[in-house]
């Protein structure tokens, strides 16, 4: 098969590349940095006619950390419905039968519940703190299901948790939340300060994902014979607090300073942990990453992105 990576050089695309590139498909990269870019929509169709895929998985997306998103609601909620909108629209016009295979944050979920279970994901608003993200989500799930009642394009949705692990940018404003804590408090090593700032209470609870997880799960998704409009969730349905997973950074740092925490910054949604059950009909046997070994070797990766390879010796 003819694979086509959309955002293929970010965070998700680069792992989900290399997974990919063990298997016998022709995988072809493709983002901004390539010339293409998703807003404009001739330009998408040209390529898609180009290239003519097989599958296509869509990585591609204007996001950033949670203060960057709050920040941005209208560009952020305007260049992703695009993005999503030219996606399909091409698709339906250069390559119909190619199946689309979409990562959708859990900031699409309500802001509060005690588990976020599938059934009732559209049930209330997203959280404020997300609310362009979150819906641009949301809304890449409704024009999926258009275009399959409309034109019979097949799409995949999964519902993804938080992400971290090697890959991201090394900018702390603009990477995935665990991962600028990681930066940070690397950081904050070298500069030998003996105190870290954490934004927020640390009381919210997060389920992680690691993102070669992501990646290998998007790969098995190509063997899935099922109706996957209405998106299930990648869960393991365990969480950790804003404050056991830094402290476990600390750890995997070496950093003794203090973790104060910055209650004049914005939590986010107080819970998210999301219900696993339809995950292991679809997964059956899949094991996750160990949280802790996973944040070991995103700090081995951002040692050696921020050149301080000797920190932890």
């Amino acid at each position: 098969m003819k694979i086509l990576v959309l955002g293929g050089h970010g965070f998700f695309g680069k792992s989900l590349v290399k997974v990919l590139s063990n298997t016998e498909h022709q995988i072809i990269a493709l983002s901004r940095r390539d010339g293409l870019d998703l807003i404009d929509y001739n330009l998408t169709k040209e390529v898609f006619q180009k290239v003519q895929p097989d599958v296509i998985y869509n990585c591609a997306a204007h996001v950033g950390g949670l203060h960057y998103v709050s920040a941005r609601h209208g560009t952020i909620v305007h260049d992703n419905i695009l993005m999503c909108l030219n996606l399909y629209k091409a698709t339906q016009f250069a390559c119909p039968s190619a199946l689309i295979i979409n990562p959708l944050s859990n900031c699409s979920y309500q802001g509060e519940a005690e588990i976020y279970t599938e059934s009732q994901w559209l049930e209330k608003d997203v959280h404020q703190s997300v609310y362009s993200y979150g819906n641009a989500k949301r809304v890449l799930y409704m024009i999926s299901r258009c275009y399959a009642s409309e034109f019979g394009i097949k799409t995949h949705n999964f519902l993804i948790p938080n992400a971290f692990g090697p890959g991201d940018s090394t900018d702390p404003n603009k990477v995935h939340a665990l991962n600028g804590m990681i930066i940070r408090m690397i950081l904050a090593q070298v500069e030998g300060q003996t105190e870290f700032e954490i934004w927020g209470t640390g009381v919210p609870v997060r389920e992680w994902i690691y993102v070669d997880d992501v990646a290998e799960l998007f790969k098995r998704a190509l063997k899935l014979n099922l109706d996957l409009t209405y998106p299930v969730n990648l869960a393991q349905q365990k969480g950790y607090s804003i404050r056991e997973s830094a402290e476990l950074i600390a750890k995997a740092i070496g950093f003794k300073g203090e973790l104060v925490f910055r209650t004049d910054y914005q939590d986010g949604a107080p819970k998210k942990i999301l219900d696993a059950q339809q995950f292991r009909q679809v997964f059956p046997s899949y094991n996750f990453m160990d949280h802790y070994e996973g944040i070991c070797k995103t700090v081995e990766y951002y040692k050696s992105q921020l050149l301080v390879p000797n920190l932890l010796t």
